[in-house]
């Protein structure tokens, strides 16, 4: 539950501080003294989006912060799925810059808004004025029949349920496309494979051939140059080997009179071996070349269908080639296994259609049988609200799985006798609607535990005996929650446990908000005035000691 609350630089609220007791709250005041702002304070704490309007200082800025005792609710598991620490003093604070920027924290450590939210949502539930229109929203009424029926266990697996039947869906549309596409390319797709195939390419051929042509086609110029050089080199009588043999003859000599000279020895007898060694490899490079017109033939046929098939495909290699050959037949193979995946993948989705139908219809069971209950209890409290009359009916369909069940609801309402039920939104008036909204506040206060409910001005429409009613149910529901209730009945204030009175400060330049807790004595006086006017006469105070009495 809200233990203090704590709101700097708010709109019209410049500090406040509140201690709220586990029970009962109510606030009142004068219209527009700040009651409504406070709770968008409060919403802050929520995730609720704010900018630097709200800021009352534009130069500082703002700060909302909330002290829970959430000991007693089972959030360990919650936190510890967030990576926060978990203490049973909960403080959630939440900052608006003057430059707009929004920081959060729980307990200390900073989170995001969507983190503020789910761990907010489950300490507080806000009711505001215009949340009563969510009463004709028939997401709204699915939610409130599942609270009611208690079934979140049926809910989360559903749920589960249902997100692996469309992650599954999805996949099985995807491989169906693929395959699709893979069909309508398979012809195409064999004809290139097969043409690659009959090409029987090797990795480096391109080069090797290339530069065998060029020999082949210049290989009696070849053939002369080679003969040029081993005349020179060796053969004639005058050659580069005669004149280092008779070299070597004069550096062995050198050799005996100097270390030094032996190690130019050396290095040169280095370059005579070889020399001699090129002069035997250019020998045999020239016994290879000849001139075959075939072979030059063979060569030229054999690059014009690697050319042909690189400007076929717009590709350079034959490396290439043979990764697009890789990559064709990659797809023939997943063409011919297709069939086969597509029926594993069909089978996977039928069992996630057969498990979210049958999760859908333990939902739906769950959610029928609570129909007859919630209408009876949701017509006799209306009726001790001073509709005797009303009747509420469910009215449901199966339709297909969808992200909340396999049930269209519509609760339709009646308030008068021999009027038949309509959706509610086409009936009901907006006393009638606050009513039913409080009605199912009620109920699920008693199925749900959720730590604070605050409610604003549900009581819209309400007055005598049926306010007085109204308020021994919020201090019944109060008994197991803890409730901050703003009114401007007095049956309702003099029924609260805590009073809170919410004024304007006009004393200094810029008007500012100010909510105070009232003391037994001054309690009465503002019950008093609820019910006399600004100046209250004895026995409105004497009326205003009955009712907090009574």
């Amino acid at each position: 539950m809200l233990r203090h609350l704590t709101i700097k630089n708010y709109a019209l609220i410049e500090h406040l501080e509140m201690e709220l007791t586990g029970h009962l709250n109510v606030i009142t005041g004068e219209t527009g003294a700040g009651k409504s702002i406070m709770l968008g304070a409060m919403g802050l704490l929520l995730g609720n989006r704010a900018d630097t309007k709200v800021l009352w200082n534009e130069k500082e800025k703002c700060i909302t912060e909330g002290t829970f005792d959430i000991g007693s609710y089972q959030l360990q598991s919650l936190f510890e799925n967030e990576n926060l620490d978990y203490d049973d003093q909960t403080v959630i604070r939440r900052e608006i810059s003057p430059g707009g920027k929004s920081r959060a924290f729980i307990n200390d450590t900073p989170v995001t808004l969507d983190i503020m939210k789910k761990i907010g949502s489950r300490l507080m539930d806000i009711h505001s004025q215009h949340d009563t229109l969510d009463l004709g929203n028939r997401s709204f009424q699915l939610q409130v029949i599942d609270a009611f029926a208690v079934n979140e266990k049926q809910r989360d697996e559903y749920k589960s349920a249902w997100q692996h039947y469309v992650i599954t869906r999805e996949a099985y549309q995807a491989l169906e496309d693929e395959a699709n596409v893979l069909r309508q390319e398979s012809d195409f797709v064999k004809f290139q494979l097969d043409e690659l195939n009959k090409a029987n390419l090797i990795a480096g051929e391109q080069r090797e051939l290339e530069e065998a042509l060029k020999i082949m086609e210049h290989a009696e110029d070849i053939k002369l140059k080679f003969n040029q050089l081993l005349a020179q080199l060796d053969r004639e009588e005058i050659s580069a080997s005669g004149i280092l043999n008779e070299a070597r003859i004069v550096f062995n000599a050198l050799g005996n009179y100097s270390e030094h000279y032996k190690k130019l020895a050396a290095r040169f007898e280095s370059v005579r071996i070889e020399l001699n060694d090129i002069v035997s490899e250019v020998e045999s490079e020239e016994e290879k070349i000849e001139f075959d017109p075939l072979k030059i033939e063979e060569a030229k046929d054999r690059l014009s269908t690697i050319y042909q098939l690189q400007q076929k495909h717009r590709l350079g290699s034959v490396e290439e080639l043979l990764q697009l050959q890789n990559e064709l037949q990659s797809k023939a193979n997943k063409t011919s296994n297709m069939d086969d995946e597509l029926e594993a993948m069909k089978k996977k989705l039928d069992e996630a259609t057969q498990r979210v139908n049958e999760k859908g219809e333990t939902l739906s069971q769950s959610r029928v049988k609570s129909f007859n209950g919630f209408c009876k209890q949701m017509t006799e409290l209306l009726a001790e609200l001073g509709i005797p009359e009303a009747k509420l009916q469910v009215e449901h369909q199966i339709i297909a799985p969808g992200a909340s069940g396999i049930d269209n609801i519509e609760l339709l309402f009646s308030a008068n006798k021999g009027i038949p039920v309509r959706p509610m939104a086409q009936v009901a008036s907006g006393g009638e609607f606050s009513r039913l909204m409080f009605c199912i506040k009620y109920l699920l206060a008693e199925k749900t535990a959720l730590p604070t409910l605050i409610l604003d001005e549900i009581d819209t429409g309400v007055s005598g005996e049926i306010a007085m009613r109204l308020g021994k149910m919020m201090k019944v529901m109060a008994e197991g929650h803890q409730l901050v209730a703003i009114s401007h009945l007095p049956q309702i204030a003099a029924k609260g446990d805590r009073h809170f009175y919410a004024y304007k400060d006009t004393k200094s330049k810029k008007t500012i908000s100010q909510i105070r807790q009232l003391s037994e004595e001054e309690r009465i006086e503002e019950i008093a005035k609820m019910i006399g006017g600004e100046k209250p006469s004895s026995l409105a105070k004497e009326n205003a000691r009955e009712l907090i009495m009574g």
